[in-house]
């Protein structure tokens, strides 16, 4: 394995110096870096190696691969053949079978320590429910996870447990975290799937770095975890005002009033929607219409969003049923206070006013 950094590997492939700084103003960017720190990631991309990445699938639905895959800032391309060396993945390996395994044998070997783990998808607690090469998903896991640099869970199968740890999660998938990894450091990026330059710019900040970026107390980079969707809504003012979307189909709704009511989990929900957005930039879920169901949250699927669970029984026998009368249940109390509070604040308002004018005509 012959050891290049990332701009001696961006000119073999031909890009052009000025494309190659373009790359890099766009991952300082990604990072939340200032324009005047860019000179800090050209730096460490003339000098730094690229870094190994063994990319691990689990108990998931691919969705993070390919959210993976739709990066456009930086594109995929760069990510994989100029910013990191993938050795194992697979969705995006040419290799296959026992090539692709002596691939991953071959980097923990040569890169002990300076590897970085990708995780997707959860891992059951009884190996017998996923196994990858005749082997258990929790014994593959803990091998490569105590030789790595870094393990990155991606998605929050891998960060919380996701859907196959959902109720009535017959395979106890648990998250990533839940698995001895030794001493090697964890940074769960969650998401149904993450955000695709979110994904790409932790990689970006450690290569710029040489550290994983700064952690909240549940391990999430505080760069893309920081805010609520709620504290940068472009819904947010028709909240502050008690004005909400009572059905999906009603006047309020074409209106662009807020979508708590229908079951928005926008207020308890951190995530990097508002300010990045999905598809390069082109919008997200409440920009479109649809209520935000708190994808990066822990347990965001028994939560209820636009669906309230009505009994943990297993589907072969029973399939679950949505009543109307339960959806946004959960929020309807706090909406009515806020309705309440903004109807008081109205009365209060106009009150003053009436007063004001009856002094004036007299």
């Amino acid at each position: 394995m012959e050891k290049k950094s990332v701009f001696q590997s961006a000119i073999e492939r031909g890009v052009s110096r000025r494309d190659f700084l373009k790359m890099c103003t766009a991952l300082a960017a990604t990072m939340g870096l200032e324009f005047s720190q860019t000179d800090k990631v050209v730096n460490a991309m003339e000098t730094k190696e690229k870094v190994p990445v063994i990319w691990l699938q689990f108990q998931d639905c691919t969705g993070c691969s390919e959210s993976f895959i739709r990066s456009s800032h930086p594109t995929t391309e760069s990510v994989v053949l100029d910013l990191i060396s993938l050795e194992y993945s697979e969705v995006l390996s040419a290799a296959s079978g026992h090539q692709v395994e002596e691939a991953m044998e071959a980097v923990i070997e040569h890169y002990k320590g300076k590897y970085i783990l990708a995780t997707e998808g959860s891992i059951p607690e009884d190996g017998i429910y996923c196994m990858v090469g005749g082997k258990p998903a929790n014994e593959i896991y803990e091998r490569v996870a105590k030789n790595a640099l870094a393990v990155i869970a991606y998605g929050s199968c891998s960060a919380w447990g996701g859907i196959a740890g959902a109720k009535p999660n017959p395979t106890n998938a648990k998250p990533v975290t839940a698995f001895d990894s030794g001493d090697t450091p964890v940074m769960i990026v969650p998401g149904c799937p993450p955000i695709s330059e979110v994904m790409t710019g932790v990689i970006a900040h450690y290569l710029t770095f040489g550290i994983l970026p700064e952690l909240d107390g549940f391990g999430r980079p505080k760069a893309f975890y920081k805010h609520r969707i709620h504290d940068k809504c472009n819904r947010r003012a028709y909240f502050d005002a008690g004005l909400f979307v009572e059905s999906f189909d009603d006047e309020a709704s074409k209106q662009g009033y807020c979508l708590y009511k229908v079951g928005c989990k926008g207020p308890t929900t951190y995530n990097s929607c508002m300010e990045m957005r999905w598809n390069g930039g082109t919008s997200m879920p409440i920009l479109s219409g649809n209520p935000c169901i708190g994808c990066s949250e822990d347990g965001f699927w028994d939560a209820g969003s636009f669906t309230e669970r009505l009994a943990d029984i297993p589907l072969p026998q029973k399939i679950a049923t949505v009543d109307p009368a339960v959806i946004g249940g959960v929020v309807t109390g706090v909406a009515t206070a806020a309705v309440v509070a903004h109807g008081a604040a109205t009365a209060v308002k106009k009150n003053i006013d009436d007063k004001k004018n009856t002094h004036e005509d007299h």
